[in-house]
Order: structure tokens, then sequence, then C-alpha cells
């Protein structure tokens, strides 16, 4: 009864802690609204389309379609399809950490309930709580099918391989590491997994295919340092969360934080380390996943960003109690499990920038609201720059409006003549190294005057809507980046242009129309510009 009686606590506690500040005013911000458009897009009318455009498998988009069939297409119901996920992981770890004993089950129970990383994934819409979910339960099947190989635990083991790999793209790279696993410790059984997965492979492989051959500028941001290395630690067992879409280069980036990132990090590291004797497989698949990542990171594959390696996340939760159960004393046992609970669960519940906290900047509600707010009139002219209309329609009805967009997809027919998107995808840098340090072009201006000022009459009014996070730049700033080779080569290509298309445009609103509105929140700027006269 009383063990009963625990698991039951841990899985209400991490209920609460998921459900908290779960209903965000910001909206849903890019990753997120991508999600949603899949999701909602009919199976007879482009959805197969809309995910081969994107650069993850089907699985989670067929999933989050499931609850907005029954409950609707509300945030909030977004949002707890991954609250959902987020808590049944809790007694699936409770099961996987009692492969080794009772309370290994409880204390992994007890971390992923309260793991900041994890609680911030059960309130995005996105499919890193479900992938957390699926890898928790390969990993209780694996061990399960090492112990005892019989057609069950050979099936689910299969099925969950399976399901990672149709919901992340480089899922892959895990399950290949996970049956060299069970190829070691249990050789029978090999033949019949590896199989079966390669079946599932050859049926997937076209559209897997066709997902990691778009060509995107998706992962453009990022480099790798060896800084990011720390922050996976930091991030998955501290409060503190750094490494969620890009993280400095410096690991001690906030000297005030060090305290909660570094003490419970280390608690969990030792731990680990005491558990390797009976583990180090497990941990040497930990180590050649990692190793993967880095390599395509330093190629320019994608961006060691810490998510992109939950698949291994439970393996590290399991590593980390396993060890810390095998301590004898008492005193300190208990005395480190309230410690690591207090740094945990008091910085989500104190710090204003916790995991159920953090705001979402980029939230596509925030300009809609700024639009609504600067009193626009019906053929009043809307520019978008960056993302294209299709992004805020959840927010706003554009019907009564003529939109422009200077779009991450078409603007290279703004930058310049008779370049298309490929060659800009390949050469980008190179030509527009000319364009960026002047705020001279025809051929932008012409456009701008062609579908904006033309069409203007007197008290017409166009408002710009500005994504400052990657439009920051200012003229002088780009002057100085192009004319230095080294700073010019590390810069992406996506801030330089959208920086110059806001200079530029900018500049020549101010040629034509006046200012009769600004207004910044989050990390959106939205400008009213008005002509007062003919």
């Amino acid at each position: 009864m009383k063990k009963t009686l625990g698991i039951i606590a841990i899985v209400i506690l991490g209920l609460i802690l998921r459900l908290m500040f779960i209903n965000k005013p910001e909206g849903l911000w890019n990753d997120e609204y991508i999600s949603w458009m899949i999701a909602s897009t009919p199976f007879a009318n482009g959805f197969i389309d809309a995910v081969k455009s994107q650069c993850h498998m089907p699985f989670y988009y067929l999933y989050l379609k499931f609850f907005m069939t029954i409950f609707g297409q509300s945030d909030l119901i977004l949002r707890l399809t991954s609250v959902f996920a987020g808590v049944l992981s809790i007694p699936a770890m409770y099961f996987l950490g009692r492969e080794k004993d009772e309370q290994t089950g409880l204390l992994c129970a007890g971390m992923t309930a309260i793991s900041s990383f994890l609680i911030y994934y059960s309130q995005e819409v996105r499919f890193y709580s479900v992938l957390f979910l699926f890898s928790t339960l390969c990993l209780l099947f694996t061990i399960r099918l090492i112990k005892n190989p019989c057609k069950k635990n050979i099936i689910l083991c299969v099925l969950f391989n399976f399901l990672i790999l149709f919901t992340h793209t480089i899922g892959f790279v895990f399950v290949f590491f996970n049956l060299i696993y069970i190829s070691i410790n249990n050789r029978k059984t090999a033949p019949y997994i590896w199989s079966t997965l390669a079946l599932c492979f050859v049926l997937t492989s076209p559209l897997a295919y066709k997902i990691m051959t778009t060509k995107s500028f998706s992962q453009w941001w990022g480099h790798f340092s060896i800084s990011k290395i720390g922050f996976l630690f930091t991030d998955y067992f501290s409060p503190v969360l750094t490494n969620l879409t890009n993280a400095p280069d410096n690991f001690f980036y906030l000297p005030k934080l060090a305290f909660f990132m570094i003490v419970p990090s280390l608690i969990a590291i030792i731990f680990i380390i005491k558990s390797l004797k009976k583990n180090y497989q497990l941990f040497l698949l930990v180590c050649a996943y990692i190793s993967v990542l880095i390599i395509a990171s330093l190629t320019g594959k994608l961006v060691f960003i810490t998510k992109y390696s939950i698949e291994i996340y439970p393996i590290l939760i399991y590593l980390a109690c396993s060890g810390f159960s095998s301590l004898n004393n008492k005193v300190l046992k208990t005395g480190i499990i309230l410690f690591y609970c207090l740094i945990s669960v008091g910085y989500i519940l104190i710090n204003p920038y916790s995991a159920p906290k953090m705001r979402r900047t980029e939230g596509h509600k925030i300009p809609m609201e700024m639009i609504t707010r600067a009193e626009i009139k019906k053929d009043d002219i809307i520019l978008l720059e960056y993302y294209p209309k299709q992004r805020f329609e959840k927010y706003f009805d554009f019907s009564d409006y003529k939109v422009v967009q200077i779009d991450k997809g078409n603007f290279p027919h703004y930058m310049s003549e008779n370049r298309d998107y490929n060659e800009i995808y390949k050469n980008g840098k190179e030509i527009y190294k000319e364009i960026f340090p002047t705020l001279e072009n025809k051929h932008f201006e012409n456009l701008l005057k062609k579908y904006v000022f033309d069409n203007m009459k007197s008290d017409q009014s166009v408002v710009m809507v500005l994504l400052d996070s990657v439009s920051f730049y200012s003229p002088d700033d780009l002057a100085k980046i192009t004319h230095d080779k080294n700073l010019y080569n590390s810069q992406p290509l996506l801030f330089l242009v959208f920086s110059y298309i806001k200079n530029k445009t900018f500049e020549d609103m101010l040629g034509t129309l006046t200012i009769t509105r600004l207004e910044r929140q989050g990390s959106w700027t939205v400008i009213k510009f008005t002509k007062l006269h003919n």
C-alpha cells in the first residue's frame, strides 16, 4: 500500500507541475504553430504533403490530429496533449527503474516528475514529450527482452523502436545503437529485431528521404561548442534550462545561476558514474549517440540542442537513480534526495524564469494583438516580414486587408533579380555580400513601390510586422560585418537578410509615409505608417 501511495503522490506532483501556467497568453510560436498547421490539414487535402514539407516524421501529427478531432483546437487543448504524454512517462519510468528494484523505480519516477526539462516540453505543442515516453518504454522492453526473450517482450521492443523511428527524423541513430546493445546482450533474439525493424525502415524510407532532403533554412542559426555538452547535463538534471533553441559559448554565462545549474547536475553525474560498473554498455550507447550528434553539428547538418538527444534521457535518469539506490547510508541518501528536490522544485516555484513560467516571446498571437490595437481600416496594408500570412491565421482574419509578404521562402525575389531559392540556399553569402553594406537597391525599391506605395491613398495605412530576434542588425552593423571576413562568414545568412530587409523597408517607408504608431512586445515590433497626404 505504501508503494502504491508513493507512486500516486509522485504522479500527482508531476501533473501539478505540468499544469502550472499551462495557458500561454503569447500563443503558439513557430515550431508549435507548424505542429498545429500540419495536424489540422485534412488527410484528403494535403496532409502527407504538409508532413513532407517539414523535417520530422508523421506520428506526432497523427497523435495531435486524434486529440484535435475529439477535443478541439484551442491552444490549451493542444498543450494538454503534451501534458498527457508527460504524465504517462512518470509511471513508465517507475516500471523502468523497478527492473532493478523498487527504490530505483520510485527514484526514476520522482526525478521524471520534477524534471524542468520534461515539464517545459510537457507544455509545448511538439513531439518531445511523446518521444520521451516512447524512449522510456523502448528502454523498459529492451531490458526485459534481454532478461526474458519471450514473444511479448520482442513485439513490444520492436513496437517502441518503430514508434521512435516514426516520430523523430534522427531517431534511427538511437534505434541503431539500441539494436547493437540488444545484439551484444541477447544474440538469439537479435535477428528477429533487426529484420523486423529493417522492414519498417524500408517502408518508411521514401518519406524519410523526402523529409531529410527538403531544402530549407531551418537549422541555420547555431554552431557547436564544448559548452553545449555541459548544457545537455544541466538541462537534464538542473532546473535551469539553457539550450532549448541555442546556447551561449560561455558555460558560466550567468554566474548567479551557477549553483542551481552545477550542484544538482554534479549529483546526477556522480551517481551515473557510480552505476557504470554494472551498466557501462548503456552508457556507451549514450556516448555513441552524443558523438553522432556532435559530428552532425560540426558538419552543419543540425544544431546541437538538448532536445534532439531526448531519446537518451531515460537512460541517464535510470543510470543516475541506479547509482543512487546503491548507497547504503540511509541518512546521507535521505539528505541528498531532500536537497535535490528542494533545489529543483524550489526553483520551479520561486524563480520567474523557471520551466512552467517561461514566456513564448515569439508567440504568433503577440503581433496579431498589436495589429488589432493599431486600429487599421479595411483595405489597409499589412506587411509581414520573415513569416508568411498562414503562420498567423489561427489568431487573425486577414480577409479585409491587403497582405504583402517578404518571408523566408520568397526573400530572394525581393533581394535581387533573377535569383531563385536554390541558388541562394547554396551561395547566398557570396551573392548578397555587395548588397548588405548599402541601402541602395533599385530592385527592392521597385517591388515595394509596386506592391505597397502605388496603391495607397491618402489616410491609408501600412502596418509592418517585424520579428526582432532575426532582424536586429542596424545598417552600420551590417556594413561592419560585411567588411570583416571572419565575422561575416560566422553570421547566419537569414540574420543578415532580414536585418537588411527591415532597414531597407523602414527607410523607404519613411521617405513616403509617417509613423503613426509603434509598439514592441516580446520578440516582435509592429509599426503603423500612414499616408497623410497625396
